[in-house]
């Protein structure tokens, strides 16, 4: 029996945002300021800021590979999150290293382009994405333009999110949570969708230009809320709010997309 202090152990695997404010760096200010432990497996090193991503240097994927087995080897994990995984050789090693602990839940943020337009994952790579990673994942998190590539249709109205919920199904995962940002207008919509029930989450667009690594803080704190013991529907709702709060509060660092802040949670109460 888990005691009342757990913490919840988190395994992130995606890249390095040199700015701080996404990938790796959210994953860890996310969990731990929602009460979880974090421990990593770097999949590549960016040089970005808040403006571009001007580089991306690639770890080797069996080194990726060896982060993910050490660490699970010996701290485990309640629950591995995977963001950006960049090319077809990094996701066949993430996979096939996950695939000792098929038992562990996945969240999967499938992160394809950067704030800034940036690239981040080959062309080559999404139908490996979609194969080896998706399918059977306890949640996949993508927004508009990520739903588009993984369902081969076009997805940008209410209408379309609507419509677009079998193909969504027909991917495999357990759970799709269809994040609804890029829909214009002041009320946004994201869709829970399981395999025989849909929950539609409302909430009102908030004008800020720090919303760099929302996406990554989203997933991350919903795996915070599973490892925790959380159902996924409790996850959801709590890793919206505790987004909403890191942006309404973001420090406005930078020239461009700026962070968030992680840490409004620490001497709150509200984890």
């Amino acid at each position: 029996m888990r005691s009342v202090d757990f913490l919840g152990r988190v395994l992130a695997i995606a890249g390095s945002d040199s700015g701080g404010g996404a990938g790796i760096q959210a994953d860890i200010k996310t969990v731990t300021a929602l009460g979880g432990y974090a421990a990593t497996a770097i999949t590549a090193v960016t040089d970005q800021d808040t403006q571009s991503v001007r580089g991306v240097h690639g770890i080797p994927p069996s080194f990726v590979a060896s982060q993910i087995s050490t660490v699970l080897n010996d701290i485990g994990a309640d629950v591995v999150k995977t963001g950006m995984l960049g090319s077809k050789e990094v996701i066949n090693a993430v996979a096939d290293a996950l695939g000792m602990y098929a038992d562990i839940p996945r969240v999967v943020d499938p992160v394809m382009v950067a704030k800034g337009g940036h690239r981040l994952i080959s062309e080559d790579a999404v139908d490996e994405l979609k194969r080896k990673l998706v399918v059977n994942a306890t949640l996949v998190t993508p927004n508009l333009p990520e739903a588009e590539v993984l369902t081969g249709i076009e997805i940008k109205t209410l209408s379309d999110m609507d419509a677009s919920i079998e193909r969504l199904r027909d991917l495999g995962a357990d759970a799709v949570l269809l994040k609804g940002g890029h829909v214009e207008g002041d009320i946004l919509v994201d869709l829970l969708i399981t395999k025989d029930r849909v929950d539609r989450f409302d909430g009102h667009r908030i004008v800020s230009s720090s919303t760099h690594g929302t996406g990554c803080t989203l997933a991350s704190a919903i795996a915070t809320g599973l490892a925790q013991g959380l159902s996924l529907y409790d996850s959801v709702s709590r890793a919206r709010l505790y987004v909403v709060k890191a942006i309404e509060t973001a420090p406005s660092y930078g020239r461009g997309h700026g962070p968030l802040n992680h840490g409004h949670t620490i001497g709150s109460g509200a984890s």
